[in-house]
Order: C-alpha cells, then sequence, then structure tokens
C-alpha cells in the first residue's frame, strides 16, 4: 500500500529563500577565513550602499554618518523569542569589549519595522546596555531595511506566514550573523554567532576584535 508523502518541514519551506544567500556567505567565509590564516588584508566583499534609515532617539541615519569608522551589524527584532536576545547580549560583549580609544560603532537593524519603532528601540537598547554613542538600532519602511539588509550587508530575512507561526513572536527567519563594514563602507568579514561548532566566547569574538583593530589601522 502506497504511503502518503508526509509534508516538508516548516522550516524548510520556509528557510528556502535563504539558501542561496547563505551559500553565498559560505563562499565569502571560505575565503575569508584564508585571509585570517595567511595574516593578508581581509577580502574586500562588496560595497554598501546609500540609505537612509531611523535611529532609535527618531534622528535620521545615512551612510555618511559611518564614513571613517569601522561598524559592525547584525539584524534582530525586539518580540524575537529566538536567537536575537543572544545576538544582541554578544553584541553588548563587543561593545564593553571595545576599546576607548576605538572609533569603531555597532549597527542592529530590526526586521520588524511595522512594529519596532524608535522608541522601542531605544528601550530595547536600554535593556541591554547599549551606549547610543557608539550602538545604533535602525528602522525604516520594510524597503528600505531589504535594500540595506539583504542588498548590501547579506542580511537576509524571510517572514512567517500566519499559518505557520507557532507563537505571537514567531514572526521571522532571519540570518544571525555579524558583518564586518570598513571605513570606506566595504564589507570586509562576516561572522556566525550560533549554531553548532561556534565558539562565540574563545573563537569569533577574538577574531572579530582583532579584525577590527586591522581595519583601523587601514588608511
Amino acid at each position: 500500500m502506497a504511503q502518503t508523502p508526509q509534508p516538508m518541514p516548516r522550516t524548510l519551506w520556509l528557510g528556502m529563500g535563504l539558501v542561496f544567500g547563505l551559500l553565498g556567505l559560505a563562499y565569502i567565509l571560505s575565503f575569508a577565513e584564508m585571509g585570517h590564516a595567511h595574516k593578508i588584508p581581509l577580502p574586500v566583499f562588496g560595497q554598501i550602499s546609500d540609505f537612509t534609515l531611523t535611529n532609535q532617539n527618531g534622528q535620521l541615519t545615512t551612510l555618511a554618518d559611518l564614513t571613517n569608522h569601522v561598524w559592525v551589524a547584525d539584524i534582530v527584532f525586539t518580540r524575537c523569542a529566538g536567537p536575537c536576545p543572544r545576538m544582541t547580549a554578544q553584541m553588548k560583549l563587543l561593545q564593553d569589549l571595545l576599546p576607548s580609544t576605538s572609533t569603531a560603532k555597532l549597527v542592529t537593524l530590526t526586521t520588524d519595522p511595522d512594529f519596532d519603532s524608535p522608541q522601542i528601540l531605544k528601550r530595547y537598547g536600554d535593556r541591554f546596555g547599549a551606549d547610543s554613542n557608539r550602538w545604533t538600532f535602525l528602522t525604516g519602511t520594510k524597503l528600505e531595511i531589504a535594500s540595506l539588509g539583504s542588498g548590501s550587508l547579506k542580511l537576509a530575512t524571510v517572514p512567517v506566514k500566519l499559518e505557520d507561526q507557532k507563537s505571537v513572536a514567531d514572526l521571522f527567519i532571519h540570518t544571525t550573523i555579524f558583518v564586518l563594514v570598513d571605513k570606506h563602507a566595504q564589507l570586509r568579514g562576516i561572522f556566525e554567532t550560533g549554531g553548532d561548532g561556534v565558539d562565540w566566547t574563545n573563537a569569533v569574538q577574538p577574531k572579530l576584535l582583532a579584525n577590527i583593530r586591522q581595519l583601523e589601522r587601514e588608511p
């Protein structure tokens, strides 16, 4: 008797939109690792396009505001009950480990701009001890977020369909990476923050800090 085909897992369907992006990340990471191993200048993976978004203080923020700064970016949403709190806590540790002489900036985009207003992002940042002089939380329209996130920073996001949501906070599947941008708005590194085999404290975080220092020494 023929067996009835089983439906594909929800996460497989939802994650399909991320597949090509993740394959691209794997390719980028392989070159990044080669660069670290041979102590050569970090590769350039692309140019960040100009943008205009709104920060947690209700002020417009553009690419020009980050010019001449090395910066680290990620994407989360404040209602997230999955990896976002861990990622934000990791960004806070990075903030605390940056020396006072560093001019590096931290940038967090929201996947949920319809909910994550500047005021909500401000409360979220305060909850994690974000220093607003160094760490910027950005919101805008969905198109603006997608243009910067998926388009330039390789921070891909897939919305979860209403019928597939397991909870009110089950809204998005998104990449769980930090990306590193140099003083000339060039993408120079991608760092995994979680998952199997990822040792954030002893491996990833020290490498990211070393790469920030390396890029700050570049002209």
